[in-house]
C-alpha cells in the first residue's frame, strides 16, 4: 500500500443528530468527510474551519491510502491497522468509493509512519522514495 500524508491538521465533529448541515463546510476545499447517523452528525475537517462553540477533538493528521480499490476488495484497512495498533497508535477512519482514510493524532505521526514503512508500506512524499 502507499500513502500521502494530507497538509492540513483536521478536527472531528460531533453535533447533534438533527442538526442543520453547515453550509461552510460544503464549501470548505480539500477534504471533508460528512456523516449523519441517527445518533449524531460527525464532519471531519480542517481545523482550522470549526466553530468554537462545537463539540471536537482537533489535532489530527490524515494519511490517505492510494486506491482506487475494489469494493470487494479485502483487507486493505486491515494491513495497515494491524501495524499501527501494534505499534500503540489509535486511530480514527473514513471510507470513500475509492479510498480510505486513516486520521491519527498528530502527536503519534512518526510512530504511525515508522510503523507503517516497517511493514513495507510506502509513502509518496517520502524523500528516500
Amino acid at each position: 500500500m502507499s500513502f500521502s500524508r494530507l497538509p492540513e491538521r483536521y478536527a472531528i465533529v460531533r453535533f447533534p443528530p438533527g442538526a442543520a448541515l453547515p453550509a461552510s463546510f460544503l464549501d470548505t476545499p480539500g477534504f471533508v468527510s460528512i456523516t449523519r447517523s441517527r445518533e449524531e452528525l460527525s464532519i471531519v475537517c480542517a481545523d482550522s474551519t470549526v466553530p468554537e462553540t462545537s463539540r471536537s477533538e482537533r489535532g489530527w493528521t490524515a494519511l490517505k491510502l492510494h486506491g482506487p480499490f475494489a469494493l470487494d476488495e479485502v483487507g486493505i484497512l486491515s494491513s495497515c491497522l494491524v501495524p499501527l495498533a501494534d505499534a500503540g497508535v489509535s486511530v480514527f477512519t473514513v471510507s470513500t468509493f475509492d479510498t480510505d482514510y486513516v486520521l491519527i493524532k498528530a502527536a503519534q505521526a512518526d510512530t504511525a509512519v515508522a510503523a507503517l514503512r516497517k511493514a513495507g508500506h510506502i509513502f509518496h512524499d517520502d524523500p528516500a522514495r
